[in-house]
């Protein structure tokens, strides 16, 4: 059974419908049994997977994530970002993009934004009668920073996979995100004197008004501070920082007063939900690439890359193709799994660098999920405002031109990656 073989059986369950971590782990235990391997050697390697110390940030990120979403966290963020950019010509469409960017500094996640902004941010921009599709769009392409922005769960799940330091990716992630919130607010700019959208703020606020909004929206926004500037000293661990991030969420939860002990244990519950679904998908993920790399397919695909060109510009640009359309089917932990020992090899053998590598990765497919067929956050979007999906998508696709020029950006400029970590880590 060779490692073409299994990809097929893998597409051939994915179009049947099954569930990506089933869909990898069949035909790792097909493989299992034809070669009469014994099925612990399954066991063991999913589990040893698991075994990693880094991952234990992802259940504390969507934990805080959850947290701040129903302590009224986000909605302080929401208004004390507005006191920031709501005055600009379409305000409340870069306060959008900002708060995005914010609340990326704690909750690491693309959904985790969408669900917890979105609602935030669309019910204010259509009482400014901003065209709804237009107000989920914005949410919908502000969101995909989220995961390049630290901390970050994909860029945790692909530097377990790399086996390359977390702690360099993350803030490696620092300018790249930077770069994508400039031009989406150009972007967004551009289209605010086009479709004439209003200021977010009309009028001068009161010195009481700002002064309440400061004193509610302070201490949420000190969160990504206190996060982001303890990694960049170096005095936390990326683990640290989720349990840091999910101890600070529930102070501000005390504080706010707006979490109930009912709501907390359910956010408990969610939070292993998800935990227990990312993990699956990871252990899966782990087995399957195992058996390809007994099939010997990453050393196959790596020579086969090479022989075409070793130019490292032709080779990213391979992978981008590959990632992207990877990321319009796939999801984004699986995606990871199985293309980052396939991929990185090559690249790795022309000169291009993991860290920078796993920036224009993560953030590749995160571009994924806002493009058709399989857009989880548009399709989230799509239930939160009652639209069809096609709809949705048409409204999204003037942000791919500038999320694409992001992407080139980011691809063929690596110092915008290296520098910070490099810097920083010496």
């Amino acid at each position: 059974m060779s490692g073409l073989t299994i990809i097929i059986l893998f597409l051939i369950f994915i179009m049947a419908g099954f569930p990506i971590a089933v869909s990898m782990g069949l035909p790792a235990a097909i493989y299992l049994l034809i070669n009469g391997i014994p099925i612990s050697v399954m066991i063991q390697r999913m589990v040893a997977s698991l075994n990693s110390f880094p991952l234990l940030a992802v259940p504390l990120f969507i934990l805080a994530a959850g947290l701040m979403n129903n302590s009224g966290i986000t909605k302080r963020l929401f208004e004390f970002t507005k006191l920031l950019v709501g005055r600009l010509k379409g305000g409340l469409a870069q306060v959008n993009i900002v708060a995005s960017l914010i609340f990326a500094g704690i909750s690491g996640a693309a959904l985790a934004d969408v669900g917890g902004l979105g609602n935030i941010e669309i019910d204010a921009m259509t009482e400014q009668n901003y065209p709804k599709e237009d107000s989920a769009a914005i949410t919908a392409a502000s969101a995909v920073v989220g995961p390049i922005f630290p901390p970050s769960i994909p860029l945790i799940i692909y530097g377990a996979a790399a086996e390359t330091s977390s702690m360099r990716l993350l803030i490696a992630g620092v300018f790249p995100a930077l770069v994508v919130v400039a031009l989406l607010m150009l972007q967004v700019g551009f289209l605010a004197h086009r479709k004439d959208y209003p200021r977010g703020v009309e009028g001068k606020s009161s010195f009481k008004e700002v002064m309440k909004i400061i004193r509610k929206g302070l201490p949420a926004m000190m969160m990504p501070v206190i996060l982001i500037g303890g990694m960049l000293s170096g005095f936390f661990s990326p683990t640290e920082v989720g349990a840091i991030s999910v101890t600070y969420a529930l102070i501000l939860s005390a504080f706010y007063r707006e979490l109930s002990i009912k709501r907390f244990f359910e956010v408990c519950k969610e939070t292993l939900h998800s935990t227990v679904s990312v993990l699956f998908i990871v252990a899966s993920a782990a087995i399957f690439a195992w058996t390809l790399t007994v099939e010997q397919l990453p050393q196959q695909v790596s020579s086969m890359m090479l022989t075409i060109t070793d130019s490292p510009i032709i080779l990213l640009m391979l992978a981008n193709v590959v990632l992207l359309i990877a990321g319009m089917f796939m999801e984004t932990t699986a995606a990871i799994m199985v293309l980052t020992p396939i991929l990185l090899p090559p690249l790795m053998a022309a000169g291009v660098s993991p860290i920078h590598f796993g920036i224009v990765m993560v953030f590749n497919l995160m571009i994924g999920m806002i493009t058709p067929p399989v857009g989880m956050s548009v399709y989230m979007l799509s239930s939160l405002v009652k639209m069809p999906v096609g709809k949705l998508f048409r409204a999204v696709a003037p942000y791919y031109i500038t999320l694409f020029i992001s992407l080139l950006v980011i691809t063929y400029v690596p110092k915008i990656s290296l520098w910070l970590p490099n810097l920083m880590m010496n």
